[in-house]
């Protein structure tokens, strides 16, 4: 490790800039609000949610509300462009 790096001043090739890809660190920090209910679920899906998240180290209930939120997001796209298809209209006969 004694030995100097020793700098050159040569042309650096094609730069390209690179976007900013990343969520700010106020997002990463956001918590979505929650709402408590109450929900009874069958003993071999709680089960099985406390099996996973043990094997994984995290909460059985917050992998419940994550598979949840993934359902609800994807519904909401699918209603969407349910919604958004143009209409035929109908040849009169």
């Amino acid at each position: 490790m004694s030995t100097k790096i020793k700098y050159t001043d040569e042309p650096l090739g094609e730069i390209r800039v690179v976007q900013d890809f990343l969520p700010s660190p106020s997002e990463l920090a956001f918590r979505e609000e929650g709402v408590k209910v109450t929900l009874v679920l069958s003993k071999k899906s709680v089960e099985f949610f406390k099996a996973e998240a043990s094997r994984h180290h995290t909460q059985y209930q917050r992998m419940i509300r994550r598979l949840l939120d993934a359902y609800v997001d994807r519904q909401s796209h699918a209603s969407a462009r349910r919604v958004a298809r143009p209409t035929r209209k109908r040849a009169v006969g």
